[in-house]
């Protein structure tokens, strides 16, 4: 299958903000600033959220390197993340896992509601901009109480790594940031 244009904008963006140290590759340094600062992001939540981020992270980037680091040398290029981040058959359960983590992580009261601050301080311990952010909060139809479903954002996440997707919420994190 080959990805959309859109998937494709998604991917390579979330390579740039993982890119912690801006050297052109990913590696574990990379993900362990990004997982703590994520981590940090909201004071509020439980040492069990946490560790489940943090955890979500590690298979993340294990994933990542299982399955594209040939020759050993701990790092990969923008052309081996999007080979198999955009491969369902290779990145499914690393996604689901994050998608799963990070939206249980914006709900540190456990009501399964994800309100919009949470959101936000998440979004942009990620690097992903506010303006952005703001308009994916609203594209996910918020309640009168500025809150969205955990199981709403957990599957906005999934389609975000999804090839054939176009036209999904998602699509706004990119929106100004691609050429």
């Amino acid at each position: 299958m080959t990805p959309t244009n859109e998937a494709t904008d998604r991917v390579q963006l979330v390579f740039s903000l993982f890119d912690a140290d801006g050297n052109g590759h990913l590696e574990l340094a990379d993900f362990e600033l990004m997982s703590s600062r994520v981590v940090a992001a909201v004071p509020a939540a439980g040492d069990a959220l946490k560790e489940r981020l943090t955890a979500s992270f590690r298979r993340y980037w294990d994933t990542l390197l299982t399955e594209l680091d040939a020759n050993g040398d701990g790092r990969i290029s923008p052309e081996e993340f999007t080979s198999v981040v955009l491969n369902p058959q290779r990145f499914d359960g690393a996604a689901d896992e994050f998608a799963e983590a990070l939206a249980a992580m914006g709900d540190p009261d456990g009501d399964g509601l994800v309100a919009r601050p949470e959101f936000l301080a998440l979004m942009i311990a990620i690097g992903f901009e506010r303006r952005n952010i703001e308009t994916l909060f609203d594209a996910f139809g918020p309640d009168g109480s500025d809150r969205i479903p955990v199981a709403t954002w957990a599957d906005g996440i999934r389609d975000y790594y999804r090839p054939e997707k176009s036209g999904i919420p998602g699509d706004h994190l990119t929106a100004g940031t691609t050429g």
